[in-house]
């Protein structure tokens, strides 16, 4: 649902092209702070949590599988709508059915449980400490932008169900 939408002008509106002008891909924007975090942990400061290496890996596989859940649940809503989740396509549903009655940005959820998932796994706190940073980059950058474009597309029937559901969870 929010993770679909129309290109803008920039302030998050429709310039035309029918795409609510989000920032960047939301895959990139969450991939560029983990990966840049990992590096500097790895070559710059060496620092470590000292989790042993089999808590770390138990909980990342349990923050993936989460991840999956949320994302590949609303993808498959996604693709039964007929509306690409894709933000630089045209949307052309609301989907308040399944994982959208809990949140409104499943996909994001998704986002941010797979990069602390991975964060964990090779034992990044500088990446971990990005991962902040990364939601503000993705609330202003992405939903704030896909959130006016679905007001302005879908009207009442996105602002109540906007009402109805959290953001977030």
């Amino acid at each position: 649902m929010d993770e679909s939408g129309m290109t803008s002008d920039g302030d998050g509106g429709d310039d035309g092209r029918g795409t609510a002008g989000v920032l960047a891909p939301p895959p990139l924007i969450f991939a560029a702070p983990l990966l840049v975090g990992w590096l500097v942990d790895r070559y710059v400061t060496g620092w470590a949590s000292g989790v042993d290496a089999t808590w770390r890996y138990g909980v990342a596989v349990v923050l993936a599988v989460l991840a999956v859940g949320f994302a590949a649940g609303a993808l498959h809503l996604f693709r039964r709508a007929g509306t690409p989740a894709e933000p630089w396509h045209p949307t052309t549903a609301i989907v308040t059915t399944g994982i959208y009655r809990i949140t409104r940005n499943p996909m994001y959820v998704g986002m941010t449980l797979l990069y602390a998932g991975i964060a964990v796994a090779v034992d990044s706190l500088v990446a971990l400490a990005l991962l902040p940073l990364t939601l503000i980059v993705i609330q202003v950058g992405v939903i704030r932008r896909e959130e006016r474009y679905l007001e302005a597309r879908f009207g009442d029937d996105y602002r109540g169900y906007k009402a109805r559901v959290r953001r977030w969870i």
